[in-house]
């Protein structure tokens, strides 16, 4: 008797077992917004969506480029950026909207309004939970990606389980707080700031966090900044590690698994200030 169609059977079970789509529904999907600085393939967010798909046993983070111009290299130095300024800003992979200068009014141009990318965001989470239907959705995003996150999260037609703001974006370019978005949320909420960080001071972050309705905790990098990045000194100083620091987000984030997805009361066991 021909026992090939059992063996293909048997074939086909085996890769339908090992489809991403089937994996445990308590696995949440994440969706990874950059910030204003470097796009989605920039090394920083491949490094962190590295992490964050380990960390939390994500089925996938979802990642994606907000629709925004880049600038070439030969369009920087016509519009009179000096070899300086290339060096220290742009490194050849950062975003047009943030170095572009007005020609006729010789000002640089601030990244878009937030408020602006919402409606796109969105669309990228619709798509993300109608391919991972059942799953719990954590948003997370890098600076003004984790500032567009949050508008998100507020959204009342998108249900999302948790928010990861990676160096959220408080202080405007006027200084003014920008804490109205984290102020309406109704899920939970984790900051990672370093403490150097020029864009959030801690302590108007702190007093954020103190009036928010919702749970949330705020894990300080010492000497970390914008992008977590400690200078060596700093480390020596510590008695930290780069390793010990990862180690001690990977808890973070497996803490943050744990909660969320069993729908307890979030953040109440991390314990990382």
């Amino acid at each position: 008797m021909d026992s090939s169609p059992p063996t293909k059977r048997r074939r086909e079970t085996k890769s339908e077992g090992t489809n991403e789509n089937d994996k445990s529904s308590s696995s949440p999907v994440v969706v990874f917004a950059h910030g204003a600085a470097a796009p989605s393939s920039s090394d920083w967010m491949l490094r962190w969506k590295d992490m964050l798909k380990n960390a939390l046993d994500a089925v996938e983070v979802v990642t994606f480029d907000y629709p925004c111009k880049l600038i070439t290299i030969s369009n920087i130095y016509g519009l009179g950026f000096t070899d300086y300024e290339l060096t220290c800003q742009c490194h050849l992979k950062y975003w047009g909207f943030c170095f572009f200068k007005d020609i006729a009014g010789g000002k640089k141009r601030a990244p878009p309004k937030a408020e602006k990318l919402v409606e796109f965001h969105k669309d990228i989470v619709k798509k993300t939970t109608d391919k991972y239907p059942g799953h719990p959705l954590i948003l997370a995003g890098k600076s003004m990606g984790s500032r567009v996150s949050c508008m998100v999260a507020a959204e009342v037609d998108i249900d999302v389980s948790a928010v990861i703001c990676l160096g959220y974006p408080l202080k405007a370019m006027n200084g003014a707080v920008r804490d109205e978005t984290l102020l309406q949320l109704t899920i939970p909420v984790m900051f990672v700031q370093g403490s150097k960080d020029g864009l959030c001071p801690l302590e108007k972050l702190e007093a954020v966090c103190k009036k928010m309705k919702i749970h949330n905790e705020l894990y300080v990098i010492n000497g970390g900044d914008h992008s977590f990045k400690i200078g060596k000194k700093h480390l020596q100083i510590e008695g930290s590690t780069k390793i010990k620091l990862k180690i001690l987000l990977l808890r973070v984030f497996h803490h943050l698994s744990l909660d969320v997805l069993k729908e307890s009361d979030p953040f109440t066991v991390w314990g990382f200030s």
